[in-house]
């Protein structure tokens, strides 16, 4: 009898070991595996360029590949839904894994499906770059046919005569891919004799007097000769970046003339983007009127909610602008980290505006009300497996996420803490900056993993915990009990219907959340509908 009870314990399983609806994750631990839908939503949020400390981005994109090809085949006009939902709510940091996703609808999806995805795709591709993507997944998955040549030709069709020559002068070529070439191919026939015009200049480089006005200061700018003329045709036409030479993009003056042309200005994707290369050619100082206006812009709710621009975007943007241009190494892995072909000195207002953007491109969070303890997953897969295939690392990501959380909640109702092989609270503070936040993570020692440990802590220490977020990859192997039965044995011991909501971090399979148990919740690391998500299910 002692033979049985020692090596079987339903309320104690050591992590390495079964246990009843679990399965092997990567690292040799056992958790549960969240459904195909759960891992959809992973995949189209997170992607899995980069991979992650355990799976190469190879063989993670053929694992989600499976999975979107099992979704499609249950419900391919739920999936498209879905793709929808990610990509026009800007919910994810990157489009890719959305129209990657498409383009395998539009290949093994049922008739219906098919037709659904073929008729969505303007949704998600809303740009030129998002329609060479597309073109390009396609043809790894199937090739051309009527559908597609359709799809294609509508998307040209449909668009306003000024969109439209605006996009294809900012979006010329991407992945081998140009207007010319997917014009070829679709063939759409043009609507009125300013489209006619449009696509004979593409398909044949005939230029006439039906142009769009900006295709006709595009063609100007391309002869040009001098910056006063470039400066000139900048602000008269509304160009964009992409429109001028590039020898011309090195003059503060160009930069002036482009941050604020056209009848709004700079987007702000664009302008997160270019804080570096205006900052380098001296347009940004420490004080001048470019940066009042950089800064104005970045601290205004409405302009940065509207541009849609992912919280990601941002927090990189920061981190790579604080570098001025130095390489920053990662502790782990084969990435070199951040690099640039030119340095800066960053000016402090755009770091504190950047910081501000961060939190402003979550839109309204609402807080909790509920004592809470945010759990940082810092071992070593955390601190190697990059966010999106970005510079941020899934410990950094967290850590970012965390602050959101904390920075509506009233002081003393919650704590932070990192674990790995140990629990350590974590001396950090919403009053911080994110740089000084993510430095600290950084600097954190980096083990094994075990995911039970704010539990385990909470109950050693007789912590008041109603709700416990987890940020992880669930990755976990070391610990003597399950997160999950750490859970009910915290639950039981301080008689409280405590919850664990856990954050996945990449777009794995795994999750410790017990599925079957109402009181914990599955939800995506940096979607930016995470963070009231986290305060829906705490607050009931």
């Amino acid at each position: 009898m002692k033979t049985y009870t020692k090596n079987f314990n339903m309320k104690r399983t050591p992590q390495n070991q079964w246990s009843p609806g679990t399965v092997e994750n990567n690292a040799g631990g056992y958790v549960f595996q969240i459904d195909k839908w759960s891992q959809l939503d992973r995949f189209l949020i997170l992607g899995s360029e980069g991979g992650t400390y355990y799976v190469n981005d190879k063989t993670l994109t053929i694992e989600n590949a499976k999975n979107v090809l099992a979704c499609i085949k249950a419900d391919g006009i739920r999936v498209v839904n879905k793709i929808i939902e990610v990509s026009v709510e800007g919910r994810a940091p990157s489009n890719d894994p959305a129209l990657f996703a498409l383009a395998l609808v539009t290949a093994y999806g049922d008739g219906p499906a098919k037709t659904y995805a073929f008729q969505s795709l303007s949704k998600i591709a809303r740009i030129g770059t998002h329609l060479f993507h597309f073109a390009q997944f396609r043809k790894l998955v199937a090739g051309w046919g009527s559908g597609m040549k359709r799809a294609v030709g509508r998307w040209y069709q449909e668009k306003d005569i000024d969109d439209l020559g605006y996009q294809l002068i900012k979006y010329r070529q991407r992945d081998g891919w140009t207007h010319k070439d997917l014009i070829r191919l679709a063939h759409p026939q043009p609507l009125d004799e300013k489209q006619n015009a449009l696509f004979a200049w593409i398909a044949k480089d005939i230029e006439s007097p039906a142009l769009p006005r900006i295709v006709d200061g595009f063609l100007h700018a391309q002869a040009a000769n001098d910056i006063k003329t470039v400066v000139k045709l900048i602000n008269e036409y509304g160009l964009p970046r992409e429109a001028i030479p590039t020898q011309y993009l090195n003059s503060s003056e160009v930069w002036e003339a482009l941050l604020y042309s056209g009848k709004y200005g700079m987007p702000i994707g664009a302008l997160v983007r270019n804080l570096n290369k205006m900052t380098a050619v001296g347009l940004l100082q420490p004080i001048g009127e470019a940066t009042n206006y950089v800064t104005e812009k970045l601290l205004n709710d409405t302009a940065v909610l509207h541009s849609k621009i992912h919280p990601l975007q941002v927090i990189t943007a920061l981190y790579a602008y604080q570098t001025g241009g130095q390489q920053r190494k990662a502790t782990w892995g084969p990435r070199g980290g951040i690099k640039s072909k030119f340095t800066w000195k960053p000016v402090q207002h755009i770091v504190d505006a950047l910081e501000d953007t961060f939190n402003i491109s979550f839109g309204s969070v609402e807080p909790t009300g509920k004592r809470t303890l945010l759990a940082l997953d810092i071992s070593a897969s955390m601190d190697w497996s990059f966010i999106n295939n970005t510079c941020i690392t899934a410990c950094e990501a967290s850590a970012a996420m965390a602050m959101v959380t904390a920075r509506v909640e009233a002081p003393g109702s919650y704590m932070f803490g990192g674990f790995s092989r140990n629990f350590l609270p974590l001396n950090i503070s919403p009053k911080q900056s994110m740089g000084e936040v993510l430095k600290t993570i950084k600097n954190l020692p980096h083990g094994g993993t075990d995911c039970a440990l704010p539990m385990i802590k909470a109950l050693k220490n007789k912590w008041e915990v109603d709700t416990f977020v987890v940020f992880t990859d669930s990755e976990t192997w070391a610990g003597t009990v399950k997160p999950h039965q750490a859970l009910k044995e915290y639950r039981n011991k301080m008689g409280t219907p405590a919850k664990l909501i856990v954050v996945g971090m990449t777009a794995s399979k795994f999750s410790i959340a017990d599925p079957n148990d109402k009181g914990m919740l599955d939800v995506v690391g940096f979607s930016t509908a995470t963070p009231n998500v986290i305060s829906d299910f705490s607050k009931n």
